[in-house]
């Protein structure tokens, strides 16, 4: 008769610390021990005072050691030991035993990562793979949280969210599901907008109220520093179709770009177009800054801007939708919101131009382009007129009596009367000739060129037509004065694209004093537009040496921005766009700097099985510079219409292996609700498999 060989035994002793009494270590009743006898059937625990020993098979009272030893090393961090922390600590060395776990990562380790604490309660993960997925939201920029409910999955990653904007690492926390349940129809629904939204976002809402001040989460969500919204509201941060974006090329309708185009960023270089969103209709508002300038955008828009608390203070700039700020736009009586300028003058590609940019400055300034006669000048600086003939080859200036001087060509032997006078060549190739004082204007090809280019032209313009304007104990402003609108718009843009302001105000004609010509009265015959400008630090207004000498001692002050107003303006079919400036700002209409994309910011969006392809590409082109991504969801629990694909399913296969983004798996062993949840996950995982599902 063959006997069976006996396992050999194996006995290991320790103590514990007088510092923790045994019922820490024991449980209340001996509950903890009881956990640990049901989970080594085989093996004998004894105790006796404060003397632990186990005998029985060596590998089993190894693991039996290896766990008062963890025990121990949790109970010193002054956190109890639970039942539930005792089975899960034994099945993560299980796990580790069997070759599933890292020996790296400890029960220990894993039950004493606190993520936040609030109110006398205390956030951690409770299992490996929860630890894996809270490690890998630290170490990734977008990581998806897939596995059955109860695992946690959307609770760790808005207390990560939470730690994060108190740590100040993020400016804001956006937390959005889609609302499937209602087709994402709302508007059919009752009530307010957050009446409507409300039994949707329900359950982030809960969880927000188990990790912040009760108190102080209206105020955050006022501030914009808290945003929870369906996921069909989150992505309209849009503009009309027919909105102006600026190009290298020039301006063009933002619904006319593509994936690929250039537009312009706020250091004035070209950046990409990464993402192009139609929106389809949408409530439109004119939001419209002090100087005058304005633009179109819709009331989910995003706007960089600051206050002068911020200012004071040194913080950074935040990120605002338009309807977060209508009704607060003043502080007492002063603007609240400032808008950023440009950082750099705009980089259009430099080209070949035919008269020198100072010169026609000049010209368009003091100049008569009217064709009749010989063009001429007119200035009582005689340092212009040297200038002028300088800047203008085969040209000289008879000085024709008081101020007017005559563009004459130098003539050079063999010559003949018939050609043409150069500045006429080039006025007419311009289609200047014949201009009037009130149809003068700055050519497409000085207009959009180099900022040396339109900066010269701009010093010539001022030197002609321009002047300082000190005052006392106050930085000195530049004025302009024409009486073409066309001009007028001209010398706004050329300022604004070299990241100045420009304000401009009307003197009308009617009931002015008359002018005098040769002593005689001259009836005004045109309304005089008159253009304050301000200039960033560094650049040089004038040329001409005594208006430079009084811009330069009061020195020229800062050019600023602020919202003045936002009013609504119909309905528009809009669409978004997301660039890849690091700031993820882009220039529209009148030069305003505005954006659409979330910086700054920690994103979660749940039930992400619910998304289709379409939705979760929206959402990840969302992403912002130094903004985390959190998606969570279970791909067994989609929603969706019949026939529509899950974006959460699709994705996987999308951008497995794509460096920065992190799939963490989450199953049954651990859901932290009540036990039999992950029973009934594991039956459920089985009917499926069986039928195939």
């Amino acid at each position: 008769m063959t006997q069976t060989p006996t396992q050999p035994q194996a006995r290991a002793q320790f103590t514990v610390p007088a510092k923790h009494p045994m019922v820490t270590v024991l449980g209340s009743g001996d509950s903890l021990l009881r956990v640990i006898e049901k989970a080594f059937p085989a093996t004998d625990i004894h105790v006796r005072g404060n003397e632990v020993s186990a005998v029985g098979d060596a590998a089993e009272v190894a693991l039996v050691q290896r766990l008062f030893d963890e025990m121990m090393l949790v109970l010193r961090t002054g956190q109890p030991m639970t039942e539930d922390a005792v089975e899960r600590s034994i099945a993560m060395l299980r796990a580790a035993e069997d070759g599933e776990g890292a020996a790296s990562e400890t029960p220990a380790e894993v039950l004493t990562q606190n993520i936040l604490s609030n109110r006398g309660r205390t956030i951690r993960p409770k299992t490996l793979n929860q630890k894996r997925y809270v490690d890998a939201i630290d170490e990734h920029t977008v990581v998806f949280g897939i596995g059955p409910a109860g695992t946690g999955k959307t609770y760790l990653a808005m207390a990560k969210a939470v730690q994060a904007l108190q740590a100040k690492q993020v400016n804001r926390i956006i937390l959005t599901r889609p609302a499937v349940e209602a087709g994402e129809r709302l508007g059919f629904l009752p009530g307010t907008l957050y009446e409507k939204i409300d039994p949707y976002l329900r359950p982030l809402y809960d969880a927000l109220h188990d990790m912040l001040d009760p108190d102080s989460i209206p105020r955050l969500m006022a501030a914009g520093t808290i945003e929870v919204a369906p996921l069909a509201y989150m992505r309209g941060r849009a503009q009309p179709v027919f909105t102006k974006v600026l190009t290298p090329d020039g301006w063009r309708p933002i619904g006319d770009l593509r994936v690929g185009d250039l537009v312009v960023g706020s250091n004035g270089e070209p950046t990409p177009v990464l993402g192009v969103y139609p929106q389809g209709e949408k409530d439109i508002y004119r939001v419209t800054a002090q100087d005058g300038s304005w633009t179109l955008c819709c009331g989910e828009h995003l706007w960089t801007v600051r206050t002068a608390s911020d200012k004071r203070r040194g913080k950074p700039w935040r990120v605002l939708e338009t309807q977060e700020m209508i009704g607060n736009l003043r502080a007492a009586h002063a603007r609240r919101y400032e808008l950023p300028l440009l950082t750099a003058p705009v980089c259009f590609p430099e080209r070949e131009v035919p008269m020198d940019a100072y010169a026609l400055g000049l010209l368009l300034g003091d100049g008569c382009l009217t064709g009749s006669t010989t063009p001429s000048f007119s200035s009582a600086d005689p340092e212009l007129a040297e200038a002028l003939v300088t800047a203008l080859p085969g040209i000289q200036a008879r000085w024709k009596g008081g101020p007017d001087y005559v563009l004459n060509r130098i003539k050079e032997p063999g010559d003949v009367v018939t050609t043409e006078n150069p500045v006429t060549r080039v006025l007419r190739e311009l289609d200047l000739l014949g201009s009037r004082s009130h149809t003068k204007f700055v050519p497409h090809a000085y207009l959009y060129n180099s900022a040396d280019i339109r900066l010269a032209l701009l010093q010539g313009l001022l030197d002609a037509d321009g002047g300082p304007v000190a005052q006392d104990s106050r930085t000195c402003r530049v004025q302009y004065t024409t009486t073409s609108i066309q001009l007028r718009d001209d010398v706004i843009s050329l300022v604004q694209s070299l990241g100045g302001v420009a304000y401009t105000r009307r003197r009308p004609a009617a009931g002015r004093a008359p002018g005098l010509a040769s002593g005689r009265a001259v009836e005004h015959r045109h309304d005089a537009h008159i253009i304050d400008i301000r200039l960033p630090e560094g650049m040089e207004p004038f040329r001409l040496a005594r208006k430079r000498e009084k811009y330069d001692a009061a020195g020229g002050g800062r050019p600023m921005r602020f919202i003045d107003s936002i009013e609504p303006a119909g309905r528009e079919e809009a669409v978004c766009i997301q660039v890849a400036a690091e700031d993820s700002l882009y220039v529209t209409q009148d030069y305003l700097l505005t954006h659409n994309t979330l910086n700054d910011a920690f994103i979660i969006l749940d039930e992400a099985q619910n998304t289709n392809p379409e939705q979760m590409k929206m959402f990840l082109t969302r992403l912002g510079f130094e903004s985390k991504i959190v998606i969570t969801g279970d791909v067994t629990q989609v929603d969706l219409p019949g026939g529509t694909k899950s974006g959460l399913r699709q994705v996987r296969e999308i951008l497995d292996g794509v460096d920065d983004v992190h799939f963490s798996l989450l199953t049954s062993q651990d859901v932290v609700r009540h036990k039999l949840v992950g029973r009934i996950v594991d039956a459920y995982e089985k009917y499926d498999s069986r039928n195939g599902a």
